[in-house]
């Protein structure tokens, strides 16, 4: 039996005619499936600063498809309404080619897509403005590979030849080009505005809200007024800590460039008086960050009084103990190298670009890895001092709220899981720790509670799976919340308070606390914060610390408090370091690290909005 002649279709209409095509179209692009997933691999695996990046892949992969599958496009303009309309080849439920993502549809969303970076003749000035800048993305601690900056170049190059040769131009590569260039500023801004990181997907407790902005719109804007430049410095953090943070990396990055420092190694102490070859490594190592200067007078092996000033100098900037002496401490913070140092600025950028603009006029603002304490108002410090916070196995979350009203002579709530690990322990070893330390017993909880007898109870019985009573501690100078708590009620049930515990502020390192945190000087806080309060000084904050029943005073103005993780910032001209005391560093790191993820695989940044 004779093999049937396929007949060809017969095209009776533009439609039909349109979907043969299409067919074609489909045909080629499943054929090439293979190497499409190959490369889009290579490109997840690359090392840094060498993958193309996922998007500038996709938008010439896609390009690439359509421009092979019909004749050539008769203008730039409707070469880009092909390259944005995408291919619609599907195998198995799945996508054979990502299309160009909905950020950059949103920029060309009329029918006849006008350019923004091209023109006949080639790219226009602002292309070239916008490559000036990506170039220097690194500056905020970012990659410039992320924004296909040396694609951009290359094809800025190709067409920039073309034009100077036979003048004429492939409009395939200007829309790649185009396409690329809008991708890029749009990346950029979301990541100097909202960060790079989702930040929800490393601090589960985060809440904060991040800063919003319309971002086509300042694209259409920056175009039209050529201001490209301005239009992404504008994007980044306002406050003075954040271009504090970007000085300080180009200085260590100056320091990397310039060889890095020495080590110091392990040896005896070295303090005032030891004459020793490590007080010369000790000497390079300090010169190398400016703690001392190069014209520091001094005999290299002599240990004197110039290098035990440039020690402390150290030590405090490493919120080390600032007592001059080289110990295992210090020697450990001395040998950090450079390299990790600038990924932690890189890091704590981050962080900044997480938070909202405004923190608020005024506010409270605290430093966990750094044990201290700021109020801030107009952008001005008001107040300083150290603080206690959470052990790393309780540890105090980040978030941000309103301290809504204080509470003098409280009583201390003993929270059901701290009466079980640490109070029965105690009371079970010494049962007339109970009353000593002014602890109140109950059954039961609410107003029908009945207090109990702490002498008729048998400590010895009860166990964290056995503990049937709630405990109370009285007001006074033994309460583990001292004379006076600042309150803003949260799911996290963490406040500030002061302490009896006076010792501990003066550690160096002060993570002691369950979480909460411990305030160093209470009375001069209570009386910032009471200010609207009418007849609220010193003298009667001190008074209302003294009494014996508790009182709760509601604060006319509530104010904003911040409770923020930094390792690494700048203070009074010098740049800080701290120990990262619940390890959050390396999982930021890490994520500034990866190649970013496509938008539609992780959602768009909240409130960095695409069209109005």
């Amino acid at each position: 039996m004779g093999r049937r002649k396929r007949r060809r279709p017969k095209i009776t209409s533009k439609k039909r005619r349109n979907a043969a095509l299409a067919l074609c179209d489909t045909r080629l692009q499943l054929h090439c499936r293979f190497w499409i997933r190959h490369m889009m691999s290579n490109c997840f695996r690359a090392p840094r600063g060498r993958h193309w990046g996922f998007r500038g892949l996709v938008v010439l992969l896609v390009g690439g498809l359509l421009g092979a599958g019909g004749a050539p496009s008769p203008s730039l303009q409707e070469t880009l309404r092909l390259r944005l309309q995408g291919p619609e080849a599907v195998e198995n439920g799945e996508e054979a080619t990502p299309g160009v993502r909905d950020a950059v549809l949103h920029v060309y969303r009329d029918g006849k897509p006008d350019p923004k970076w091209t023109a006949p003749s080639g790219p226009t000035a602002q292309a070239d403005s916008l490559i000036a800048v990506l170039r220097e993305a690194d500056q905020d601690g970012l990659r410039p590979s992320d924004y296909h900056v040396a694609t951009l170049d290359s094809l800025r190059h190709d067409l920039q030849r073309a034009a100077t040769g036979d003048g004429s131009l492939d409009e395939r590569q200007l829309a790649d080009f185009e396409l690329l260039c809008t991708d890029a500023f749009l990346l950029y801004a979301r990541h100097l505005l909202q960060g790079r990181v989702d930040p929800e997907e490393i601090v589960p407790t985060w809440t904060l809200d991040r800063r919003q902005g319309d971002l086509v719109q300042r694209l259409d804007e920056a175009v039209e007024q050529g201001t490209i430049r301005s239009a992404l410095d504008d994007l980044r953090p306002k406050q003075a800590g954040y271009q504090q943070l970007r000085r300080a990396l180009q200085r260590y990055r100056d320091i990397a460039e310039a060889g890095g420092w020495p080590t110091v190694p392990d040896g005896p102490k070295l303090e005032i008086g030891v004459e020793h070859e490590q007080v010369e490594a000790l000497r390079a190592r300090l010169r190398a960050t400016g703690d001392l200067t190069a014209d520091a007078s001094g005999a290299p092996r002599s240990f004197g009084d110039t290098l035990r000033a440039a020690v402390v100098q150290f030590q405090e900037r490493h919120g080390l103990e600032a007592d001059g002496v080289v110990g295992p401490a210090s020697r450990a913070a001395l040998n950090v190298p450079v390299d990790r140092r600038i990924q932690q600025l890189e890091v704590n950028l981050e962080r900044w670009r997480w938070l909202p603009q405004d923190l608020g006029t005024r506010h409270v603002r605290v430093n966990i890895a750094g044990f201290q304490l700021r109020v801030m108002e107009e952008g001005a410090e008001q107040l300083k001092m150290r603080v206690v916070t959470g052990r790393p196995y309780r540890q105090t979350p980040i978030f941000s709220d309103q301290i809504s009203y204080l509470a003098f002579s409280p009583y201390w709530n003993v929270p059901h899981s701290l009466a079980t690990r640490d109070k029965l322990p105690a009371f079970q070893r010494n049962p007339d720790l109970v009353s000593q330390q002014g602890f109140e017993v109950f059954q039961g909880w609410g107003a029908d509670a009945r207090p109990l007898d702490p002498a008729a109870i048998d400590w010895a019985s009860l166990s964290a799976r056995n503990f049937p009573y709630r405990l109370r501690q009285r007001p006074g100078p033994q309460n583990a919340l001292g004379q006076v708590k600042f309150m803003f009620p949260n799911r996290h049930s963490v406040y500030l308070h002061d302490t009896p515990s006076r010792a501990l502020f003066q550690r160096s390192a002060r993570g002691f606390s369950s979480g909460c945190i411990r305030v160093e000087r209470p009375v001069e806080l209570a009386t910032y914060l009471l200010r609207a309060n009418e007849g609220w000084t010193p003298e009667r904050v001190r008074r209302a610390m003294g009494q014996s029943q508790e009182q709760t005073v509601v604060l006319r103005e509530k104010v904003p408090v911040h409770l923020l993780y930094w390792t690494a910032w700048e203070e009074d001209g010098q740049v800080q370091f701290r120990n990262d005391i619940y390890q959050r560093d390396g999982a930021v790191a890490s994520a500034l690290d990866a190649v970013p993820l496509d938008p539609r695989d992780r959602g768009e940044a909240g409130g960095a909005r695409w069209s109005p």
